[in-house]
């Protein structure tokens, strides 16, 4: 299958390949026998100065045996170089086309359960449940299970489609605007990538870990209140604007960068020659992070039709 010119160049400056399988043939192999030292007597000769013969099979100290390549003579193998080839880990190596294909597969299982859930939005309670239940059980399996990954692409499907419908119901054209919108963000944030003009830096990957758990905080409280005193934190308005609307913009940021945590990841992954069967975990995060970022955007969206109705 042809690669993808522009994911392909995410690993264009990585290397080509890695290091730790080193260069398979003879490289740094020793040799069966190694030509005579000059001056080195061979077998059935008497050295310069020796009062007698050595006998067959034996070699008198400081003499070299028949056919024994000589010690000095033999320089150890570097790292780089094995003596032998070195064995390739179980099964094929990691390529971007592997990821890509099972993300588009973990997308159309999305896509069709969100078809679904569109037409009896009551599904949506399953997919939420499933798609958090399925969420962690990936997230910590230590095996990644292809089964279990789409799966958890349906039941995000029929959240997202159930959700849809209800926003689209009441706000119109919302539904295809956060789509749009979502590949748009998902693409600029590749191409971006691709071109090195965007990486992920430590000090960002600390933030977002702060923000993400910021966020989930912030979401248990308002649902708290939700629950107790019947309203939410995100009806809350500060000068006309409903508080959850730069909360949505703040998380569509951390949304998006989950996304650029997602493609550094791949690419490592690529370069380091991960075992095949890992394409589907990074799919189940690549498709975590998509189906995040329209959640995200979906609720700006609303937000801001909101505000324009005058609701």
């Amino acid at each position: 299958m042809a690669g993808n010119p522009l994911i392909n160049s995410m690993t264009k400056k990585q290397g080509q390949g890695d290091p730790r399988f080193g260069r398979f043939g003879a490289g740094g192999q020793a040799q069966q026998s190694q030509q005579q030292a000059y001056g080195q007597p061979q077998y059935g000769q008497q050295a310069y100065g020796q009062q007698s013969q050595p006998q067959y099979g034996q070699a008198q100290y400081g003499q070299q045996a028949y056919g024994q390549p000589q010690y000095t003579d033999y320089s150890a193998p570097t790292y780089s170089e094995p003596t032998y080839s070195e064995p390739i880990p179980a099964g094929e190596r990691l390529t971007m086309n592997d990821v890509l294909v099972k993300t588009a597969i973990n997308l159309g299982l999305v896509v069709a359960g969100a078809v679904v859930a569109w037409y009896v939005p009551v599904l949506m309670i399953l997919g939420l449940l499933g798609g958090l239940v399925l969420g962690l059980v990936n997230s910590f399996k230590q095996k990644v299970s292809p089964v279990l990954v789409m799966a958890y692409a349906l039941m995000e499907g029929m959240m997202l489609g159930g959700l849809s419908a209800i926003v689209n119901l009441r706000y119109p054209g919302t539904a295809i605007q956060a789509v749009l919108a979502t590949i748009v963000v998902a693409g600029v944030t590749l191409a971006l990538f691709a071109n090195g003009k965007i990486r992920t830096t430590p000090k960002l990957n600390k933030i977002f870990m702060i923000g993400a758990l910021s966020y989930l905080g912030y979401g248990l409280v308002s649902m708290l209140t939700a629950g107790l005193f019947g309203f939410s934190l995100n009806s809350m308005s500060i000068g006309g604007i409903p508080l959850g609307l730069p909360i949505a913009l703040i998380a569509v940021a951390m949304a998006t960068y989950s996304l650029l945590i997602d493609y550094t990841t791949t690419a490592e992954a690529v370069d380091a020659g991960l075992p095949q069967s890992e394409s589907w975990r990074l799919a189940f995060g690549l498709t975590a992070s998509l189906v995040w970022l329209y959640v995200e955007i979906l609720r700006v969206l609303m937000y801001l039709a909101s505000i324009f109705s005058n609701d």
